[in-house]
C-alpha cells in the first residue's frame, strides 16, 4: 500500500522533531560541561587562595574620600621583612597605588616615596612607611586615603622574597643597568641571597647595558638607593621591575601561573575576596600598564623637620601635588583638594619650612 501525503508529511515532521531534540540535548550537554568547568575552576582557585593570608580591613577606619568613579584602586605594599612577617611591626619598603580604569583596562601606578612626610592616624607626622609598622595594612591604607584624598579599600602585601620567586618562575627579566647600579646590585645580592636562601652570580661592573636578571638580582636592583636620585630613583626601579613582571605574567601560561600561585600565595596578605581576585585574573590579559610616576611630583628633602630627626622627602606644596596626582590617575585636571589635605599641606610647610613660593623658578 502507498502512504498518503499526510503520512509522508508526518514522517518528515517526526524526523525534524527528532533532530531538534538531538540538538537540544547536545546544547544542554555542552552547557552542563561549561557549568561543571566553571565550578571546578572556582573550586581550584578557592583551594589555592586558602594558602594566602586574608586580612579584613574595617572600612570605618580607612578614611575613604570619594574620588573619580570608574576606577578600581588598590594599595600595594612590599615588605623587606627578614622573617617573612606581613603584619604591623615592619615598615613598608615599597608603597604603590595601582589605579585600574574599569572601561579601558589601563593601569596607572604611582609609587609614594617611603620617606615622604605625611600625617598618621593620631595626627602626628612621620615617614609614609611608618604607617604600616604602627598599624599594619589598615593604618597604611588609611594613611594614603587621608593624605591623598583617595577611596582605597583594597590592598595586597608581599614580602620581597616572593618577588624573587615570581621572577625566577618567569625566567628572569631584562633590565638596563649602569656601572654604578651594577656595583650596588652586586653588594645587595649577598644579603638578598642569604634572606631568600639561594645563590646568584655577580655581574661585571664594566659591562653596563641590558642584563638578564634572576630573582635575587632583580630584588637587589629594587633595593639600590645610593646612586644619584637616592630613594626617588629607588622607587623608579621598583616600578620598572613591577612593569616588567606584569608584562611577563601576561604571557607566562597556565603552568607557570599555577607555580606562581603555589609559591607566592603563602607569602602574601590581602583583603581581596575570591570573586575580586578571579575578576582581576580573568581581565589580566586585557590590562595594560600605562604611565608610572612617583609621588610627590615636586619634591625636595629636609633634615630640619620640627620635632623629628633624620632626612625626609617633602612635597613642595602638598595640596598641589595631590591635585597633580588626581590628574595623573584619573584625568581630573581641575580637582579641588579636601579641607583635610589643605590642612596637611599647611602643616607640612610649617614643620619643614618648605613653602611653594620659595621654589618658583
Amino acid at each position: 500500500m502507498f502512504r498518503s501525503n499526510r503520512d509522508r508529511m508526518s514522517l518528515r515532521q517526526r524526523k525534524k522533531l527528532l533532530k531538534r531534540r538531538q540538538r537540544k540535548r547536545k546544547f544542554f550537554l555542552i552547557l552542563e560541561m561549561l557549568v561543571l568547568a566553571v565550578l571546578l575552576f572556582t573550586a581550584f582557585i578557592m583551594y589555592k587562595l586558602e594558602k594566602m593570608e586574608q586580612h579584613t580591613l574595617n572600612k570605618e577606619n580607612l578614611e575613604m574620600h570619594e574620588t573619580q568613579k570608574g576606577f578600581t584602586n588598590v594599595a600595594l605594599f612590599g615588605l623587606d621583612s627578614r622573617e617573612g612577617e606581613l603584619g604591623s611591626g615592619v615598615r613598608s619598603d615599597s608603597i604603590m597605588i595601582a589605579s585600574i580604569n574599569d572601561i579601558t583596562g589601563e593601569v596607572k601606578i604611582a609609587s609614594v616615596y617611603r620617606d615622604t612626610l605625611l600625617q598618621l592616624s593620631d595626627g602626628t607626622y612621620d615617614k609614609a612607611n611608618a604607617a604600616y609598622a604602627y598599624g599594619g595594612p589598615e593604618e597604611a591604607v588609611a594613611m594614603l586615603n587621608r593624605n591623598l584624598d583617595l577611596d582605597i579599600d583594597k590592598y595586597a602585601t608581599v614580602n620581597f622574597n616572593s618577588l624573587a620567586d615570581i621572577i625566577d618562575i618567569l625566567g628572569g627579566i631584562e633590565v638596563e643597568l649602569t656601572s654604578e647600579e651594577i656595583f650596588w646590585l652586586n653588594g645587595y645580592a649577598a644579603e638578598t641571597s642569604q634572606v631568600v636562601g639561594r645563590q646568584t652570580n655577580g655581574i661585571d661592573e664594566n659591562s653596563p647595558g641590558v642584563h638578564h636578571l634572576d630573582g635575587i638580582q632583580a630584588v637587589s636592583y629594587t633595593r639600590i638607593r645610593y646612586t644619584d636620585g637616592g630613594d626617588f630613583k629607588r622607587a623608579e626601579r621598583q616600578r620598572i621591575v613591577l612593569e616588567k613582571v606584569i608584562q611577563k605574567m601576561k604571557i607566562a601560561g597556565p603552568v607557570k601561573w599555577n607555580r606562581i600561585l603555589d609559591t607566592v600565595l603563602p607569602e602574601m596578605s590581602t583583603n581581596l575576596t575570591t570573586p575580586t581576585i578571579m575578576k582581576l585574573g580573568i581581565n589580566m590579559l586585557r590590562y595594560k600598564v600605562g604611565e608610572t610616576r612617583g609621588f610627590p611630583f615636586d619634591i625636595t628633602t629636609s633634615e630640619n623637620v620640627i620635632g623629628l630627626e633624620g632626612s625626609y622627602a617633602v612635597a613642595i606644596g602638598h595640596a598641589d601635588n595631590v591635585r597633580q596626582l588626581h590628574g595623573f590617575l584619573f584625568g581630573d585636571e581641575s580637582y579641588q583638594v579636601s579641607d583635610k589635605v589643605q590642612q596637611i599641606s599647611e602643616d607640612v610647610a610649617y614643620l619643614t619650612g618648605v613653602y611653594p613660593e620659595d621654589y618658583i623658578q
